[in-house]
């Protein structure tokens, strides 16, 4: 039983705060869950307000001080380790059957966990039998996993007082890395958003990265990936330098929060199949490769034993699916995240923006162009931020004051590169467009999309403090939220154990009827974008853009076949659900035929 992990599902990373805090509310518990270091200022902030809150000494680390970004980074990641140390030792010292933290611990576990089963025959126990199957019980807790994420993506380039530009370590991925090697977490950075060559190999920096005289690694990699093949290059890459891949998180790419890293059509099915078919072959090249690197660097091997996971997360809504992914598509575990924005005891969501949440209707739930990365991004239409984005066009002050900028990557029209949903960008951008459309409804044509940016780093990071108690700096209190398309699904405000016995199929919290399967979901996620797609036809380019489609609906197509042939030999829901899924299958087949690029229809 001491080698069995507590729960089977984690709580990926949301926004750069809403997952901030979660390891101290279920990290006791065995919930394993992700924090983003991308704000230091934030992180910062968070470790100011809980120390006062939980009466911890606290040293502020000034932004001037000399690597500031990743000593808060480290500072922060060490107090969440500290408290939740803490935490545990507490738990370890409660008695059982007093309705305390020990027993929530158990009573959350599935019910066909082991520890879950022997808790359960505790009251039948008494006298030595049961002190002996208590201490059993004990010395089963661990804590849930404080992982962190890094969106490889967000990576400027930093200065120093005199505008001089600082070394590549400086930058903000790198320097957020540094942060989470000096942290004393034995724990794993999840990178997110594609290969960053520079951050990979700045891991090869830090031993903690690679397998001690032990053979364990206390600080390890897992890469988020949308298909087999970005997991087969990226984990390559690293293996080459000696970096172990331990996980393969596989995300959904519309039918998820946060950004949206859409593929060309490919479905999530056949995506899992293709991993579960390759998993040993990847595991054995992987291995490999990283042992010729270790053995060249004079490095201790990885041990015999060291198996890569595979899990999942996207979409996830109901027992039945999570235990479908699970046992058909051989994973090690699923991910479950805009279900948890509903669950006050795990994530940081403000009561007004809750509420929305509750109130919520499927349309309000779009996948949108706010974020200045360029990447869609899922959004909620009535979010206080995108009032806040209104008002300020509505006013002719379009766009952030942008203090944190740190998603300051253009330099169309600046030597020192800007953000996109900055006030400085879109003034001269909007300029722009004036002088080169005249005409009112071209030019409103045009710049829709470039209106639709929005600051998403101070959005998505002000929830931490306002449900502490805190107004975040500047008193810019405006929230951005990115659910994905699944939460529409969830009406209400749930607790933990509500949450946490909904994944287990102890009980439902789902009541719309109507809500298809994830996989159908994420077909229907995929016509209406290569539809909107249509948008973006160019006319200089009319046979580009035509294979595009056609490629796309052919993965589209191949997945629907996937689809319909697993339906038919497996059963993977009830037959009702099977029944709608085979109606809803043929009918977005149509669909898909339907399509075309608009300019070559006869």
């Amino acid at each position: 039983m001491q080698e069995l992990k507590s729960h089977s599902f984690h709580i990926p990373v949301m926004g750069l705060g809403y997952t901030l805090e979660t390891p101290l509310k279920v990290a006791k518990y065995g919930i394993s869950s992700v924090v983003s270091i991308m704000d230091d200022s934030l992180l910062e902030d968070m470790r100011r307000v809980k120390s006062r809150i939980l009466g911890v000494p606290y040293l502020p680390i000034d932004a001037k001080t000399n690597d500031s970004r990743a000593k808060r980074i480290t500072a922060y990641l060490n107090f969440l380790h500290d408290q939740i140390t803490q935490q545990i030792d507490r738990i370890k010292q409660q008695l059982f059957g007093e309705g305390n933290d020990l027993d929530t611990y158990f009573e959350l576990l599935s019910d066909k966990h082991p520890a879950k089963v022997l808790f359960e025959k505790l009251i039948m126990l008494k006298g030595a039998e049961r002190t002996q199957v208590e201490q059993q019980l004990k010395n089963f807790i661990r804590p849930g996993n404080i992982d962190v994420n890094i969106m490889t993506k967000v990576d400027k380039l930093n200065y120093d007082v005199n505008g001089e530009e600082l070394p590549r370590e400086f930058s903000d991925a790198l320097s957020a890395l540094r942060g989470f090697a000096e942290s004393n977490l034995n724990a794993s950075v999840v990178f997110s958003a594609g290969m960053n060559p520079a951050l990979f190999s700045y891991a090869e920096q830090f031993d903690s990265f690679f397998p001690d005289s032990k053979g364990e690694i206390q600080k390890r990699i897992i890469l988020k990936v949308s298909d087999y093949r970005s997991a087969m290059i990226q984990g390559r890459f690293l293996a080459k330098k000696g970096l172990w891949v331990s996980e393969f998180r596989i995300e959904s790419g519309l039918n998820c929060g946060g950004h949206a890293f859409a593929t060309d059509g490919i479905l999530l099915g056949p995506i899992l199949e293709e991993f579960k078919e390759n998993r040993e072959a990847l595991n054995a090249t992987l291995v490999e490769a990283c042992n010729q690197a270790l053995l060249s660097k004079k490095k201790p091997l990885l041990l015999s034993n060291e198996k890569l996971k595979i899990t999942v997360q996207g979409g996830i809504g109901t027992a039945n699916e999570d235990e479908f992914l699970m046992d058909h598509y051989q994973l090690d575990g699923t991910g479950w995240g805009s279900p948890f924005l509903m669950v006050p005891e795990a994530t940081n969501v403000d009561d007004y923006t809750l509420q929305k949440l509750v109130n919520a209707k499927k349309s309000d739930y779009y996948l949108s162009h706010a974020s200045p990365l360029g990447i869609r991004f899922n959004n909620l239409r009535t979010s206080s931020s995108e009032d806040q984005r209104k008002s300020r066009i509505d006013k002719d002050r379009a766009g952030s004051p942008c203090y944190k900028k740190f998603l300051s990557f253009n330099t169309e029209f600046t030597e020192k590169p800007i953000c996109t949903a900055s006030r400085q960008y879109l003034n001269l951008k909007l300029k722009e467009m004036k002088e080169k459309f005249s005409d009112v409804m071209e030019f409103e044509k045009r710049t829709e999309k470039i209106l639709a940016k929005d600051c998403i780093c101070e959005g998505l990071g002000a929830p931490a403090l306002i449900t502490n108690g805190e107004t975040p700096a500047r008193n810019l209190t405006a929230v951005t939220i990115c659910p994905g398309p699944n939460l529409a699904y969830f009406s209400g405000v749930f607790s933990l154990k509500e949450m946490v016995g909904h994944i287990y199929g102890k009980f439902s919290i789902m009541h719309d009827t109507d809500r298809p399967h994830m996989f159908v979901k994420e077909l229907q996620l995929y016509v209406s974008y290569l539809k909107e797609e249509m948008d973006n036809y160019l006319v200089e380019q009319p046979a580009k853009f035509e294979a595009y489609v056609d490629k796309f609906k052919a993965n589209l197509k191949e997945g629907v076949a996937y689809y319909q042939k697993l339906i038919e030999e497996i059963p993977v829901d009830t037959e009702e659900m099977i029944n709608r899924m085979k109606n809803q299958f043929q009918a977005t087949l149509a669909e898909i035929e339907e399509i075309a690029v608009p300019s070559l229809v006869d």
